[in-house]
């Protein structure tokens, strides 16, 4: 995404997060009529910024909070001076990663496809990154999307203090909540996550009452193992819910790796075939789930 304005550049090539009491959220992609991450035809909006730090991360794009710059290297002119500045790219080959919105331009975007949320059952999903990390304007935005009848989901790790996750569920119709590693001491050195607190806050959401649909990345080498598998049913039975997400490693977000200056670790991981995935959907089944591939 490109900004309006040319906005201040670091030494570091990156644009320092703005103060909350602007009333700006900073996101990074707004992804019209998709067909997962809820029900019906849905947009969703992806905020920039989060916590953890997973491996198999498709949106790597989405870690740092602040707007960050790539260079597609196949567009590029290579002219003698390059200023680094998109603004002033003549190919189009320096992009921002990014934008800083306000929450009318927000819902003015939003409201577009409204006569598609109505008509298909659909809605507006809030993703990440986390979107945790701009709770105040989550809630605000969810708040209005509410009051104008428009079915709203949040996806999220859980991994923040309760009161910032009770200021998205409450005026949320589904939260799609995220169940990775899920020991504690291992989460903490791999993921940067509190295991305990997301434990936590999903149980007090479940007392709330909030529609919770658990979900589970099938990563080879951290979470694609049965003992993990069988620890996640574990901790979900005494919630008597009927639908659990199981989403298989792909590699889709690869390539933007580079474009950042990431080192991309999984790599030489492969992709669990149909065969491989099996028998974790077979578990979710005989603990009484619907089970649905991809989310």
């Amino acid at each position: 995404m490109t900004l309006s304005a040319a906005p201040h550049i670091s030494s570091d090539g990156q644009i320092p997060v703005r103060e909350a009491a602007e009333r700006h959220a900073r996101i990074f992609n707004i992804q019209r009529f998709s067909l997962n991450d809820g029900q019906g035809i849905r947009t969703l909006v992806f905020f920039k910024g989060c916590p953890h730090r997973c491996p198999w991360c498709a949106n790597p794009e989405s870690m740092s909070p602040r707007i960050q710059i790539i260079k597609r290297q196949a567009k590029c002119l290579n002219c003698r001076t390059c200023l680094q500045d998109p603004n002033e790219c003549p190919s189009g080959a320096m992009e921002y990663v990014g934008e800083d919105i306000t929450l009318p331009e927000l819902m003015t975007r939003l409201l577009k496809d409204e006569v598609f949320f109505r008509s298909s059952g659909g809605g507006i999903t809030l993703s990440g990154g986390e979107v945790l990390m701009q709770h105040e304007f989550a809630g605000e935005l969810l708040r209005q999307l509410q009051a104008l009848g428009i079915t709203t989901a949040i996806e999220t790790a859980g991994d923040a203090p309760l009161d910032h996750l009770l200021s998205l569920t409450d005026h949320c119709d589904q939260v799609l909540y995220d169940f990775k590693i899920m020991d504690p001491t291992h989460a903490r050195s791999v993921l940067n996550m509190n295991q305990s607190r997301v434990r936590q806050n999903f149980t007090a959401l479940a007392r709330r009452g909030v529609k919770l649909i658990p979900r589970v990345p099938l990563i080879p080498g951290f979470t694609l193992t049965v003992e993990n598998m069988q620890q996640i049913l574990d901790f979900l039975r005494p919630f008597n819910l009927t639908e659990i997400h199981l989403l298989p490693f792909h590699k889709y977000g690869e390539a933007k790796y580079p474009l950042l200056d990431k080192p991309y670790s999984m790599h030489k991981i492969k992709v669990p075939d149909d065969a491989t995935v099996a028998p974790f959907y077979t578990m979710a089944e005989k603990y009484g789930y619907n089970v649905t591939l991809g989310g």
